[in-house]
Formats: structure tokens, sequence, C-alpha cells
């Protein structure tokens, strides 16, 4: 980690591998300094971080967006498309499974579900371990839109990627790995 120190600044313990390809400030080093000289005493590091998470993040759902879309998806759709593409095939889940796996509640996974069979993406099939329930299923045209979407996903973060190597990309997936175990 960088100490931080009010004399040397949030940037000044850094080796300099870290600003090599890059000496320029970005945004978030103009966020940071201007509140360094407002809150002199305010260690603000994690900023250093967290605001690049989120305008990663920001960035990311913008090419999900556009990904699913070129496959006729929204993000949503994808989402419980996706959990069921992932499933054993028969590629089918109960209601309980995909709101476990895509995180909504119950009434917002009851309405996607429908939405989804309304387009002949998802079919709906009794339980046959249990009369009172149902299975979801991803039809042809539901499994050809989700593998075309994440076809297109996939080239677009590599794209997304390309400036960092693969041992970079490595070390960064495994530091946010931590990152997420960590406030899981």
């Amino acid at each position: 980690m960088f100490a931080w120190s009010p004399v040397a600044g949030y940037r000044d313990d850094m080796p300099e591998s870290v600003n090599a390809h890059d000496d320029r400030d970005d945004e978030v080093d103009l966020i940071i300094d201007a509140w360094s000289r407002r809150l002199p005493g305010v260690d603000l590091t994690p900023l250093d971080v967290m605001s690049r998470l989120r305008r990663v993040a920001n960035r990311l759902g913008r090419l999900r967006a556009s990904a699913f879309s070129g496959a006729g998806l929204a993000a949503w759709e994808f989402d419980v498309l996706a959990a069921l593409g992932r499933a054993e095939p028969p590629h089918q889940l109960s209601p309980a499974q995909l709101i476990e796996a895509t995180m909504i509640g119950s009434a917002a996974m009851t309405n996607r579900l429908d939405n989804l069979v309304r387009r002949g993406l998802v079919e709906r099939l009794p339980n046959p371990r249990d009369g009172r329930s149902v299975l979801v299923r991803l039809t042809a045209d539901g499994a050809t839109r989700v593998d075309d979407a994440m076809r297109r996903l996939a080239e677009r973060e590599a794209e997304e990627l390309r400036g960092l190597s693969r041992e970079e990309q490595a070390t960064l997936a495994g530091l946010l790995r931590r990152l997420v175990q960590d406030t899981e």
C-alpha cells in the first residue's frame, strides 16, 4: 500500500511503475488533489482506487448494454438468460434458483419471466418433482441470443483490456477478487 502523508501527498510514495504509462493527471487525480487542498489532514488514498472502480463500472455498464443490445437483449434479459445458459442441460432452473442467481426479488423475477416468455426466449414447464411449481427453460431462440450476447461481450471486454498484458490482467483480477471477498 502507498502511504499518504499530508506533507508528501498521496501520490509521492507510489512506485514509478504505477504511472509509467502515463504521467498526466486524470480526472480522479485532479479531484483528489482539490480535496487534499481543502481537507489537508484527511487520507484520501481510498478514492484513488474506489473512484476509478466507479468509473470503470459505469463504463462497463455502457459496454455491456451495447453488447447485449447488439444481440437483441436488454441487460436484465441477459442476466436471466445467462443464468439459464450456464445451467446444466436442458438449461432449466426454478424461479427461486433464478432469483438467487440474479439477486433480484420475486416480483421482479415474475415480471421478467413474463416478458421473456412473451418474447419466446424462455418457457415455463411444470416441475416433474412438484406439480405445484414450475421450471423455466431456455428456448432455442433464447440460447442463440444469450450465446451471441456473450460472444459480443467477451470481444468488447477484451478490447477494453487490450492495454494490459495477460499478467497485468491476472494481477488485477486477483486484487479485485480479494476486494470482493473482503466485502462479502
